[in-house]
């Protein structure tokens, strides 16, 4: 199979596309109305918050804080694997498109979460985040091998800001039959939320196939060890053998660990944050999220243009700084206007961390690599573990202490640990015509 073409623009902008297909359920499912709804409807009894999961009896809020951890922790157990598999036979599209179809038809399960149903919502949850994110994996080794490194920063950040732009539009329609049911013939508020799951699942998959149709299946591996079942691992302890050798890449990953753990533990329990721990009404959450995704489309492609003009680390640092000031805001936060301001700042750097990251690292990979996706599944490697750490913690701290504050204390401090390590990266030499 003959390499692609870089930057080719119809494959450019239809790899860019998949952030649109698949963005509706980082906003709907795992942000805005699901996590709303969850608690309502994940009940055995009126005004009961704890019921009976698999045996444990716990509070409706610590079984969603710990699906999360548990999907993403599925997925760093078997991402390593496929990719492996994936690259050796060359059909990561194949893969890509096997967890954005279960992704899909998992939200359009979520239909049936009616009250008392709970299972239904956590299995359809659980397996959603494991669709997406699985197709998030190939999707994102795809970055090396369409386009030339120049056009890393540019690209990632138009696929965050389609997402962003999709997903919006997406979830307006869905708050239309939300909150104004008038307008649909007095449909009921928990039918509302069913079918804006629906839409999600059908959004997706309908969008996905203009990138399915332009990506290319992948490079196929030649003179590889025959268990491809074990060559995913194997892959792994190659990539995570030669990372040690590159001080840079050692500390980019390291740095990245722990300023995604606390970007992804505020993005999956944000609204939570919101909702028991300030007491705010559904319509100033929904405004929360609107503002965070309105914001984040002109920082994505903000903090893009800081990484070509200072260099990505430096980005970095400045955008890591950021969050620290806004998890101490987070901390003091005890009203609505104020938590407004809060969504403000953490749309404004939501978006441009994890474009950044993923251009960064997309730049780090060594140029004569063609198995993409083993690198890319170590960087989701990180990635899942650092989501499964900072949710469970939060999860752990909403049960012992009841109290989402000190969770957010511990984030801050996380963040200022992930400066350290980009702090090292600017002592090295590694890398600095690419990254400066």
């Amino acid at each position: 199979m003959k390499p692609t073409e870089l930057n080719n623009p119809k494959v450019l902008n239809a790899w860019a596309f998949y952030d649109w297909a698949n963005s509706v359920h980082s906003l709907t499912i795992t942000s805005a109305i699901f996590p709303i709804y969850y608690p309502i409807a994940a009940v055995s009894l009126a005004g009961e918050k704890e019921i009976n999961f698999l045996g444990f009896q716990l509070s409706n809020t610590v079984i969603f804080s710990y699906t999360v951890s548990f999907a993403f922790l599925l997925l760093a157990l078997l991402m390593p694997i496929l990719s492996g598999i994936a690259d050796y036979k060359g059909n990561k599209k194949s893969f890509m498109r096997f967890f954005c179809y279960l992704g899909s038809f998992s939200c359009m399960s979520l239909f049936f979460f009616e009250k008392g149903n709970y299972y239904i919502g956590t299995f359809g949850f659980l397996f959603s985040i494991i669709g997406w994110g699985g197709s998030m994996v190939f999707y994102n080794s795809f970055l090396p091998e369409i386009a030339s490194p120049d056009r890393f920063d540019r690209l990632s950040a138009k696929g965050f800001t389609l997402g962003y732009i999709g997903s919006v539009l997406l979830l307006i329609q869905n708050l239309t039959m939300v909150m104004m049911p008038q307008w649909y013939g007095n449909i009921a508020g928990e039918l509302a939320s069913r079918i804006s799951f629906l839409s999600v699942g059908i959004w997706w998959l309908v969008f996905a196939q203009i990138p399915f149709h332009y990506l290319p299946d992948g490079i196929k591996q030649k003179h590889r060890d025959k268990n491809i079942w074990l060559g995913g691992w194997q892959e792994l302890r190659k990539v995570y053998r030669e990372v040690k050798e590159i001080t840079a890449l050692k500390g980019f990953l390291a740095s990245f660990f722990l300023f995604n753990m606390g970007a992804q533990t505020v993005m999956y329990l944000g609204a939570l944050f919101g909702s028991e721990e300030l007491h705010l009404p559904t319509e100033a959450l929904i405004i929360t999220i609107l503002l965070i995704q309105l914001v984040a489309i002109p920082g994505a492609y903000f903090c893009a243009r800081l990484s070509q003009k200072i260099g990505n680390i430096k980005a970095l640092m400045a955008i890591v700084f950021v969050w620290i000031a806004i998890c101490a805001f987070a901390y003091t936060v005890t009203d609505q206007y104020n938590f407004y301001l809060l969504a403000t700042g953490i749309g404004f750097v939501m978006g441009g961390i994890q474009s950044n990251s993923r251009a960064t690292f997309a730049k780090m990979c060594p140029t004569n690599e063609k198995d993409t996706s083993s690198y890319f599944s170590f960087y989701d490697a990180c990635d899942r573990l650092s989501t499964v750490l900072g949710t469970f913690i939060f999860g752990l701290v909403i049960q012992f202490t009841g109290n989402m504050r000190i969770g957010i204390l511990v984030l801050t401090f996380v963040f200022a640990g992930s400066l350290y390590f980009l702090q090292m990266i600017k002592k090295t030499k590694e890398l600095a015509p690419i990254l400066e």
